[in-house]
């Protein structure tokens, strides 16, 4: 049988019992977020708007006839063209966490929430959690509702079996992956904005930071002449290999497999998180 926790009269878990500071963080951070609907719009608009992109790039994708449109000599990747939407989902998931952070920095009020929580780390950590659930539940919308509209737009824009393709289903493991591993993306992207914001402590910076972390490495390794450098570069840029997640054809050609692209998003997502926690550590609010 699992422990009850204690409680007080109020509902909330006593603060002076074993896990009772990681509980009151979690629920005022989350009681915070619930209760300010700009987050929720955020949220909303990163899934509309990554769906309307996604249906938009299906919609005007065309190939119906000759031998070109075949998938051998094409190589076109419908869950890749469905989810399109994640280059401008990306964006707005990044903003509403720079935001769950940078606006408490923005009004001063992130004093007042140290002084209520003097654990700093928990309180990084429960604004973490929230933003994971806010944006991963938001990120399932969007790719799921992005890989459903190219399953039904695209066999009819010269993808389908006649010219050698099959239909996005999530039954077919590389299908599923990318849909999937598509989520995480933006749930990781989210966490990368939420460690740079705690390292900078303010929003315009954060924001502008994170766009161009993920931006710059796709502009140098289209200039630069050097093709074994543009690799490297490739394996190492957050949203290049993050990316990889999505592709369904050709995989055997990327520098890094679908998952290690992931890997890497990872990597700089807990690294911009470690950043954060530590000058979070160590510096006055």
């Amino acid at each position: 049988m699992s422990a009850v926790l204690p409680v007080r009269p109020g509902g909330l878990p006593r603060p002076d019992r074993p896990g009772g500071v990681v509980a009151v963080a979690l629920h005022a951070e989350w009681t915070k977020l619930r209760t300010l609907p700009g987050m929720y719009w955020l949220a909303v608009a990163a899934a509309a708007l990554t769906i309307a992109l996604g249906v938009a790039a299906s919609a005007a994708y065309s190939c119906h006839t000759g031998a070109r449109c075949s998938a051998a000599v094409s190589g076109a990747d419908p869950a890749k063209i469905s989810l399109t939407g994640l280059y401008l989902g990306q964006v707005l998931v990044a903003v509403l966490a720079v935001l769950v952070v940078g606006g408490e920095y923005g009004t001063g009020m992130i004093r007042v929430t140290f002084t209520a929580m003097p654990r700093r780390l928990v309180v990084l950590l429960s604004k973490a959690v929230v933003v994971t659930l806010l944006t991963l539940a938001a990120s399932l919308v969007a790719v799921l509702g992005s890989v459903l509209a190219g399953r039904l737009l695209l066999p009819g824009r010269g993808l389908n079996a006649a010219n050698g393709y099959t239909v996005l289903s999530l039954a077919d493991g590389t299908d599923l992956r990318a849909t999937l591993g598509s989520a995480l993306y933006l749930m990781l992207i989210a966490l990368l904005a939420l460690g740079v914001c705690w390292a900078v402590r303010d929003s315009g910076v954060a924001i502008g930071g994170v766009l161009g972390l993920l931006f710059l490495f796709p502009i140098i390794t289209s200039v630069i002449p050097d093709h074994t450098l543009a690799r490297h570069l490739e394996q190492a840029s957050p949203m290049i290999a993050g990316m990889y997640i999505e592709d369904t054809a050709g995989v055997g050609s990327l520098p890094l497999t679908p998952w290690q692209g992931l890997g890497v998003l990872a990597l700089w997502a807990a690294g911009a998180l470690l950043l954060g926690g530590l000058l979070l550590r160590f510096r006055d609010a």
